[in-house]
């Protein structure tokens, strides 16, 4: 069985690595995994690869998904929806909006055909989104000029 440990904190630590400092593989280790139960993954310390290089949520979702999702958050930036790393506001950069849009829809283009349909729809609506706030945007600065 995984040695166990309890701190005066209440917190248990488990230890599941099937290999000790030597090398040699732990005993019972073998005997839980084969009765179904996974083995909780490492966890990383400093200066060592994690299993997970991109988080829990890596598993779950495509490198499309990963993609539409990094050009829509640097869209919204640009557009002053999303507040700057230590909370101040930054002002719209439409020209700059304008391009990351615009790459969306050329991923859109080049990509037809050959995505998923939750992976179609994803990037239709952020697309939908996008524009919609980006005119929005444009409409109140164009009053703000007059």
């Amino acid at each position: 069985m995984a040695k166990q440990e309890e701190s005066s904190s209440g917190f248990r630590v488990v230890d599941r690595r099937p290999f000790a400092a030597d090398g040699s593989r732990k005993e019972g280790i073998a005997a839980e995994e084969s009765k179904g139960e996974a083995a909780a993954p490492e966890r990383s310390t400093e200066g060592e690869p994690r299993s997970e290089p991109y988080g829990p949520y890596e598993a779950e979702s495509s490198g499309f998904e990963t993609l539409v999702s990094y050009l829509s958050t640097t869209a919204m930036f640009q557009l002053g929806l999303i507040p700057g790393p230590s909370g101040e506001r930054i002002p719209a950069d439409l020209p700059n909006a304008q391009r990351t849009v615009d790459l969306l829809e050329v991923l859109r283009e080049k990509t037809q055909g050959n995505l998923t349909a939750s992976e179609s729809r994803l990037l239709d609506d952020v697309l939908y989104e996008l524009r919609m706030s980006f005119v929005e945007i444009q409409k109140r600065q164009a009053q703000k000029r007059k």
